[in-house]
Parts: C-alpha cells; structure tokens; sequence
C-alpha cells in the first residue's frame, strides 16, 4: 500500500505525504545547540507531535534525545510528588534503554542507581532526588542530553508538574556549577509561561514563573504555499493526476493560511472522497478548482477535533465568542494587543493571528465556519428572514445555476418588511449579518461563500460566492452619500478583473429618506453591476 495524506496522530514520512521539515528543524536546531530551553506554543492539530519526533531524529547522531509524551501519564501519577517523581525516572528509563544506552561504565552506573530507586518504589525519591539522579546522569553522559516533553497541556493543572518546571528552571540557572540538561523542550497549546488561563483562580496563586527562562521561539510552523506544492509533487510523481500542483498549492494556501492540519485534510477529501464522485471520476477532474471547492464543502460540514474544538472554545470563553462575533458581522477592526487577554486566548487557540497591527481571523476556513455556526444558532435561525429564506429557495436555480438577482430582490422586498423601520446602528451592525442569513439557506449544501479579507471594512464587505463553478461577487456597504457610492460601483467594476467576472452585485444599505429601493443595473465599461439598494 502506497503513501496517503495524514491527519491523525504524527506523519511519518515512510508512510504519509507531508511537506519537507528540513527549514524548520534546521531553525529549531540552532536553538538547541546554543543551549535555550524553550516551548513550542501553537494551535490544536499544528504538527507540534510530528516537529518533535522529526527533531528527536534530526538531533539523534550528536544528542541524546529523551521524548516524553505526557498524554501517558495517569491521574495517579499526578497524585504527590512522590508518584510523579518514580513515574517520570520510570518512564525516562524506559525511553533511554530504547535509545539504546551509551557504553559508558560512569553512565550505567548512574543509570543502575536510578533503577534501583523505581524498583524499590523507595517513598523518600522525590523531585529533589530525581533531580540529582538526573543530573549525575547529564553529567557522565558523553553526549549532551537533550529532554523534549510533548503534550504538556495534559500535566500544568496539576501543582507537582509546575514545581517540575520550577526545578529545571533552578538547575538551568545553575548550570554552571552543577551539570543538567542541555535543553529542554515543551510543547503544548497553552503558554507554560502564563498558565493562569488554565488554573482555577484559587490556585493561580501557587505560580511562581515556573518557566520565565524560555527563549522566544519565533519558527514558522504554518506551511508555505511552495512547501504545499513539494508535497503535491511527490504525490503527483505516484498517482499522475495530471494536477496543476503550482495552481493547487495556491488554493490550498489561500484557505488555509498554511494550517497544517486543514491542508492535510483537504487534501485527504480530494483523495479520498471527492475521488470517485458523481462528476469527478478521475484524478484530472478531482485535483482542480472544483474538485477543491468539492472538498471544502465537506470539511465545512464534517465534525472533526479540531472545528470541535474551537466551536467549544466559544462556549468556554464568552468574551472571545463575543469579540468574533463582532469582527465578522459588524465589520469592526480589532488592534491586535497581546496584553488584551482576549486576543491573546484568541491567537493561543488558532482563531485569530496579527495582520498588520490588526487581530484578524486565521484563515478563511475558519472564517467560513464561523460564520455558518454563527448564522445557525436557534437566535438566528427563528428570525422570520431565515424562513422567508427557507420558502424561496427553489425559485433561485435555473437549469443548475443561481439566479443572484433575483436573490438581491427577494432580499430587499423582505428586509424592507421586516427591519425598514430599524435604525442606523442595527443596519451597519446587523446589515450583512441578515445578508448572510438569508442566503446562506439558498446556496447551502451546493455552494460556498466567504468574505474576501482584502475588502474587509467597516463600511465594505465583499462576498465570494462559489456556485458550481460560478463565482459571484457581491459587495455589501453603508452609503454614504453620492460621490461615496459612485466610486464604489467603479471601485466593484475593477475589483471583478480579478476574478476574471464581467458582471458584479452590489447591496446599499441606504439612510436616505428619499431613496429609491429596489434592483437595477449599471453598465460601467465593459463590466454589468446590478445593484441593490435597501
């Protein structure tokens, strides 16, 4: 059986397509041979298993690498200083007779000493004794050791593993007198240095900095679009779809943002799912635009760990759930400040990431799926515009494709009903929101949609709609007077030359009194803009 994409537990490079590690291992090896202990702080499902155990290969020759993964240890093991000190030498035993021990008579000695200590279950071995078995063991090895811990979200609510870290942090700054590890690694989602999002606040008063000597790590994680296309290559070079792996990799990065696991997965639909498919038989026909529009649309709609969990995340932190609310649907510019707890919960679970000074969602996918858990609340979906929705959608499609104006028309008839009485701030707060709400029921389960971040503003939003293979460009924004709308409506007609469109919508939320409302077309050059006014 040949090689597939991955998107559970680690890649392995023998038996899973994967981009190349090599420039990332290189930069993390620089901060291992200087001697920094550092974390690997990133989003769930990042590749922060496959980068360790890649690295604990990659530092194998020169180091002696001890990987621990403390997603093995038990309750119990957390349940004193004394289970988790005979637990840890336990499993660190375990780990270095599988790396085969150096043939050292000093190291095996100090290894002998460590063993009879677990054997015995000796209730005095506590950190202060492990600490010293581990140090004379640093000492007399002939390679430098190296301690890499993975999954350490699974141990820092629990006080035994913060006064752990609190003892590394002593003997690396007392490293110069008394022999420890060369460095130490962890990864997790949460900071190990600010680890009061994750205590209960009767015990945050316990954290004494237990990790204030990390070095920043500053290596990209997120995949580039030219990693992607390496990765397409070899995939290619075994299945000759006959893929545009340059043009693949575009997309692929454009949805992503380079977020290891929705690449794989999507990958991994087209392979597996969108393979097959009524109109996509083979490999030329899944590996294109719409094979990938195809696999959108069923990541957009598939429960998996990690859209589980971020939509949890929400419900846990009502702010954060708040202040993504209002930047998707009031169009509301967030500056990014990592001292704003918020943003930075935000960035440390994968919503959001810095843009220019601007705290903005990660990636369109995200972005997508946001909105349609957004819009599918009991709230929303009890709005009479919702089912006004739900009634028209069959008279939208003609022979398979979508009738945008008339969408435009039916919408403004019923906004008009339903909210024209409603006053300027629920319009430019809730404008686009009900827009959203009232199309997403008549594109839902053949189409897709998002906002084009380019565009993205306060007063200006545009719309990507993807209907089997037919985009359509809408943009939505508050008026604001003659002049304003006029370079607008150009401003729309340069836009579609993008996206290679001849014909554009546009929706005017309008304060004016004398305004007329309805659907009408302009012709600006060469471009067709139908144009809605509310």
């Amino acid at each position: 059986m040949g090689k597939v994409f991955n998107t559970t537990a680690d890649c392995k490079p023998d038996l899973h397509y994967m981009v190349s590690l090599d420039k990332r291992l290189t930069e993390i090896r620089k901060l291992i041979d200087r001697g920094d202990y550092f974390a690997i702080n990133r989003a769930r499902q990042y590749g922060k298993t496959t980068t360790l155990r890649a690295l604990g290969s990659f530092l194998q020759p020169e180091y002696c690498v001890i990987l621990m993964d403390f997603q093995m240890f038990g309750a119990g093991e957390f349940a004193d200083e004394n289970a988790f000190s005979l637990s840890f030498a336990r499993t660190f035993l375990r780990i270095l007779k599988r790396n085969r021990l150096p043939d050292q008579d000093a190291f095996s000695h100090r290894v002998n000493i460590l063993e009879r200590a677990v054997a015995q279950r000796q209730s005095g071995f506590r950190l202060q004794q492990l600490f010293e078995n581990l140090s004379d063991l640093c000492a007399a090895s002939h390679k430098k050791m190296i301690l890499m811990m993975d999954e350490v979200d699974s141990a820092t609510n629990n006080q035994i593993f913060l006064d752990f870290l609190a003892q590394l942090r002593a003997y690396y700054i007392d490293r110069d007198v008394q022999p420890t590890f060369h460095s130490v690694v962890l990864a997790s989602v949460y900071d190990v240095r600010n680890l009061k999002g994750k205590l209960r606040p009767e015990d945050q008063h316990r954290i004494n900095s237990p990790w204030n000597i990390a070095a920043d790590f500053k290596v990209d994680m997120s995949f580039s679009k030219e990693e992607i296309a390496g990765m397409l290559r070899e995939y290619e070079a075994d299945h000759h779809s006959g893929m545009d792996t340059d043009e693949m990799a575009g997309l692929l990065y454009e949805y992503t943002s380079g977020y290891p696991y929705l690449v794989s997965r999507l990958c991994k639909l087209m392979d597996e799912q969108v393979y097959g498919r009524s109109g996509f038989g083979t490999g030329n026909r899944v590996w294109t635009r719409k094979g990938f529009n195809e696999a959108v649309k069923i990541l957009l709609n598939e429960k998996n760990p990690l859209f589980e969990s971020l939509i949890g995340k929400l419900t846990d932190y009502p702010e954060l759930n708040q202040m993504l609310d209002r930047a998707l649907f009031a169009g509301k510019s967030i500056v990014y400040n990592t001292d704003n707890a918020i943003i930075d919960r935000g960035e440390m679970f994968g919503f959001i990431k810095n843009s220019q000074g601007i705290a903005v969602i990660s990636n369109r996918l995200f972005e997508m799926r946001l909105y349609n858990y957004y819009l599918s609340t009991s709230e929303m979906q009890n709005q009479e515009l919702y089912t006004a929705s739900l009634e028209d959608r069959n008279q939208f499609i003609t022979g398979g494709q979508l009738n945008m104006r008339l969408v435009l028309e039916k919408f403004v008839m019923h906004f008009h009903d339903l909210y024209g009485d409603s006053n300027e701030k629920f319009v430019e707060e809730e404008g686009r929101k009900y827009f959203l709400l009232y199309l997403r029921p008549i594109i839902n389960g053949t189409g897709n949609y998002y906002i084009e971040s380019r565009t993205r503003e306060r007063k200006r939003t545009d719309i990507i709609v993807d209907y089997r293979g037919v985009q359509y460009i809408i943009e939505l924004k508050i008026w604001r007077g003659e002049e304003y709308n006029n370079r607008g409506e150009a401003q729309l007609a340069g836009y579609l030359d993008d996206y290679h469109q001849k014909k554009g919508y546009m929706v005017s939320f309008n304060f004016n009194k004398k305004k007329q409302i309805g659907v009408h077309e302009l012709v600006i050059g060469e471009k067709v803009l139908v144009e809605a006014v509310v």
